[in-house]
Order: structure tokens, then sequence, then C-alpha cells
């Protein structure tokens, strides 16, 4: 590229170029490496919770299913609070929990309505995957914004190349070599932090639509146990 080879040919790196900018180009390059930065520290956030959920999950399944007494299994919540299983399991427990203990007197007692239940157990998919998604959105933004700041830096430095070019009457390389090789730094870091946001919050998304899906499959196991057990 002409701008970088002239750059070079005057001993200058990308940091020279950088650090030679325009206050414009500065401000540009700045807010990118900010949401580099950022987009970085959501994908390690939500990938550490994720991973640490998945495993909390998979030991809460098996304590349920092993469970015969569910108060005991709700006193041993908190050691799989990461799991969004465990806020389905509190929220069915605590609505069949309040209509067994309203049954008539000298009666064994009886859910009086599972489309109550089912509703508390959608409710809490709900929430627990808003928990999941938090945040997530950031990746979007990221990756949608990024691009265009980038653009906006480097339509700004083709802006100061033009302007040299009038101001010296000189349109050699030597001209508009640092204001083209700005600009095409701006791209270049546009694209930088709008790439590793789009693949994480696609990866994200995926995941997402595997945890709806055991999360639905956990509010049926939990449905069918409470059938057979109080109806």
């Amino acid at each position: 590229m002409p701008g970088f080879e002239f750059a070079a040919a005057q001993g200058l790196n990308l940091l020279d170029v950088v650090l030679r900018g325009g206050a414009v180009s500065k401000v540009v390059l700045l807010i990118l490496l900010f949401f580099s930065l950022l987009s970085w520290f959501v994908i390690l956030q939500k990938t550490f919770l994720y991973g640490r959920s998945r495993k909390a999950s998979d030991r809460f399944r098996s304590a349920f299913r092993k469970s015969t007494d569910w108060r005991e299994l709700r006193q041993q919540v908190g050691q799989f609070n990461l799991s969004p299983m465990v806020g389905l399991f509190t929220a069915g427990y605590t609505e069949v929990t309040y209509q067994l203990r309203g049954g008539t007197p000298g009666q064994k007692a009886q859910i009086r309505s599972m489309e109550a239940v089912e509703r508390s157990l959608s409710r809490s998919s709900v929430v627990e995957m808003g928990r999941l998604e938090s945040y997530l959105g950031i990746l979007a933004t990221i990756a949608a914004v990024s691009p265009f700041v980038g653009l906006f830096g480097t339509v700004w430095g083709i802006i100061d190349a033009f302007q040299n070019i009038g101001h010296t009457g000189n349109a050699s390389l030597a001209t508009v070599a640092i204001p083209i090789a700005e600009a095409l730094v701006a791209t270049a870091f546009g694209l930088v932090a709008a790439i590793p946001a789009l693949m994480a919050y696609n990866f994200f998304q995926g995941q997402l639509k595997q945890w709806q899906t055991e999360l639905d499959d956990f509010a049926l196991e939990f449905i069918g146990l409470s059938e057979r057990n109080f109806t």
C-alpha cells in the first residue's frame, strides 16, 4: 500500500503513523480500541459464565433426577446457583408447595392447577434466559458500529490528504502518504474491533438456543414428575 510504503521509507512504523495522526484520527482510534477491549471483556465473561453454568447444570440435573424428596433438594440448591435450571426448579417448587398447602384438610394433597405450575416455569425460563443473554447486545452493537466508525476515520484521512494537496499544491506521494496511512489504519482498527465481536455474538446465540432447549426439557420433566406424584 502506497501510504505504508512511504512511511516505511521514512522509518515510520504503525505506532508512528498513529501518533502523527490528527486529533480526529486519534479519537476514532481510541473509540475503536475501547470497543475492542469492551468486546473482549464481554466475550471472556460470557465464556467463563457459560462454562461454569454448564457444569453446575449437569450436576444439578443429576441431583434432581436422583432426588426422592424435593424439600431436601431445595435446601441444597445454593451449590448450583450458576445453573439456570435452579431458577426453574425454585419457581416450580414454590408453586407446587403453595398449591399442596391449600388443599382440603383430611384429603390427599394435590395440585389443583397444572397450568399455574407451567406459567411459573415459563416466567422463570424467561428470567433465566434474560440473565444468560445479558450484555450480548454490546457485542452486536460493536459488530455493527465499528466498521462505520472506522469508515469515518478513513474518510477523514482522505479529506486530510486532499487538504494537504490544496495547501501545498503538490500531489506527490510525500504529501498524501501519511493521511492515507491514517485512513487505512482506521479501517483496519474498525475491522479488528468488529470481526471478533460478530463471531462471538453468533457463537453465543447458538449457545443460547441450546440453553433454551435444555430449559424447556427440564420444565417438561418437572411437570411430568409433578403430575405423577401430586395429581
